[in-house]
């Protein structure tokens, strides 16, 4: 987060978390949400796009490792689609609690997850190196956004 620039996101003293996102930002949020919703909902095991999602848990034993995801999935699904349900309502809130906020967190993390797939990030890029002549800038500048986005969150949740 940049030392010049106000959070977007911050803790108020009654506990809530403040949200001063601009329109243009929610209707990004708008936007995007309906079609993570989409690739969650209708997941199939070895879509590519939602690999970083499903991390191995087994990553030496495939057996227990499709065991896991057997048994793990529909819960995971469940739980990012609830997640999705919260924050399209509350994309319009100017004040969130404490776990529309954790659902804001998981959602935006899930688009950065599923971006990131897409664009194969890798720790060693450095988006702001990248050529503006680089296929699909947008995205990396989109992916740039919701990782900035997601630091305000972890950071407004950091009780310190």
């Amino acid at each position: 987060m940049s030392l010049f620039r106000r959070s977007r996101i911050r803790r108020t003293r009654r506990g809530t978390y403040r949200i001063e996102l601009p329109d243009q930002e929610r209707e990004l949020l708008r936007h995007l949400l309906p079609q993570l919703r989409a690739l969650v909902a209708g997941e199939e095991p070895g879509d590519g796009r939602t690999r970083r999602l499903h991390p191995p848990a087994y990553a030496d034993d495939v057996e227990a490792d499709a065991d896991y995801q057997r048994l793990m999935r529909e819960d995971l699904e469940a739980s990012r689609l609830a997640a999705l349900d919260a924050v399209e309502a509350t994309v319009d809130a100017t004040e969130l609690d404490e776990q529309q906020l954790m659902s804001w967190l998981g959602a935006v993390n899930n688009l950065r997850l599923v971006l990131g797939t897409v664009l194969d990030v890798s720790e060693e890029l450095e988006i702001g190196e990248l050529p503006e002549e680089t296929p699909d800038v947008e995205a990396y500048a989109l992916y740039a956004y919701l990782s900035s986005l997601l630091g305000e969150m972890v950071d407004a949740l950091d009780p310190d």
